[in-house]
């Protein structure tokens, strides 16, 4: 009999070893404190506080490009509100940011997210939160998980080309009651958080296994380069995750600790087909190539994902009355717009978030909202009326 009870724990022992063991995580090295010093040097890994905007915001910063006054016209031309697709808008805040997501909380306030730090493509800290109540003032509330604190797997440097360590498209959920991030890194893997105190600044601890990515960055293979993942809550309280090209729609286990069955393929019919719509004009049966999104308005689901829309890099969706599709009408949303999302604010008004990543945009890698609404077939456009606030007067 005790031979019988030592080897049942010697078995769960195993097993529990085997479940939180640190795996092989892609292009994770050893670097030497020079290598990693060399890469801290080029900037903070923190865009802070941010302040109001002046002016109309124009210019801003590109990741890795660090532009003179001359050189920001040309990445910044404001074609696209010159042509008259989208109106003369400013941001919302002052502060370095790609991939800017707002949420309305549960408490009635906006929660803003985004890619910060001086230089994303090497290194940043972690992820860094902003509060609002009218989407015009915002409250810095810090850096609200640290990837050396806090971090799993996610503590690994990696190389690609360099040593690099960064949160990418970092995302807030309010989700059953409480607040989940989920966010990727080059080059590639997911995790989803959950806060401890049902509170939007945390502390946040791994609703996924702490020691792998939930999707992509394992092995030796580049195939496991995936990345921009999002949440949906349905009106049933299910809860759904996409990434990168949307391709695939996972159910999530309740808890939001892992998946929940098999994916579902994604099916586009009557797609778009014209080239200059499509980064991958070969892949014409995928919404685009990185940014996934998904909502729901009026019982119709949207499903999106970024493309390189006539050289805008814009989010295109599609639409369908049941989520496992099959989905159709792709089509650009906001010119320019981004890997980003949509949210309804508490008027009832529809926005887009708003970051600025090509050279059609009025500033570059800043935070912005337009508002949205839909046309006779549910197709999102620019809403004719935008808020004063937003508009460069």
């Amino acid at each position: 009999m005790k031979l019988i009870r030592t080897a049942f724990i010697l078995l769960v022992l195993c097993l529990y070893n085997t479940a939180n063991a640190q795996v092989q995580i892609w292009a994770a090295k050893s670097f030497t404190k020079a290598q990693i010093d060399s890469v801290h040097i080029t900037g903070a890994g923190i865009s802070g506080a941010g302040k109001p905007v002046v002016g109309d915001g124009f210019g801003g910063m590109c990741s890795g490009k660090f532009l003179t006054e001359n050189e920001r016209a040309k990445y910044a031309s404001g074609q696209v509100w010159k042509s008259g697709l989208i109106p003369h808008i400013k941001p919302i805040w002052d502060v370095h940011m790609r991939d800017a997501v707002i949420i309305l909380g549960g408490d009635g306030n906006y929660y803003l997210t985004g890619s910060t730090g001086d230089n994303i493509w090497n290194y940043n800290d972690g992820v860094e939160l902003y509060r609002s109540k009218d989407l015009k003032t915002w409250d810095y509330l810090g850096l609200v998980w640290s990837i050396e604190k806090d971090g799993g797997w996610e503590k690994q440097w990696r190389d690609r080309k360099k040593p690099v360590r960064a949160i990418w498209a970092p995302e807030l959920h309010y989700i059953h009651h409480n607040y989940y991030i989920c966010l990727s890194m080059p080059p590639g893997g997911i995790s989803i958080l959950k806060s401890t105190t049902g509170k939007p600044e945390g502390p946040y601890v791994h609703a996924t296994n702490p020691n792998k990515p939930l999707l992509g960055g394992i092995g030796p293979i580049p195939a496991s380069f995936l990345i921009d993942p999002s949440l949906f809550e349905d009106t049933d309280g299910k809860v759904y995750f996409v990434q990168g090209p949307a391709d695939k729609i996972y159910r999530m286990k309740d808890d939001l600790s892992d998946f929940d069955g098999e994916p579902i393929q994604v099916e586009l019919i009557d797609n778009d087909t014209n080239p200059n719509h499509r980064r991958d004009t070969i892949k014409t049966n995928q919404l685009g190539f990185e940014g996934a999104t998904l909502f729901k308005r009026n019982g119709i689901y949207y499903l999106g994902s970024t493309d390189k829309y006539e050289k805008r890099y814009s989010m295109c969706l599609a639409m369908s009355k049941n989520i496992r599709g099959p989905y159709t009408l792709r089509h650009e949303s906001v010119p320019c717009n981004g890997g980003t999302k949509f949210f309804k604010a508490k008027n009832g008004d529809w926005f887009t978030c708003f970051f600025g990543d090509d050279a059609n945009a009025p500033w570059r890698e800043k935070p912005g909202i337009i508002k949205i609404d839909f046309d006779k077939e549910g197709k999102v456009k620019v809403a004719e009326k935008q808020p004063d606030f937003i508009l460069v007067k």
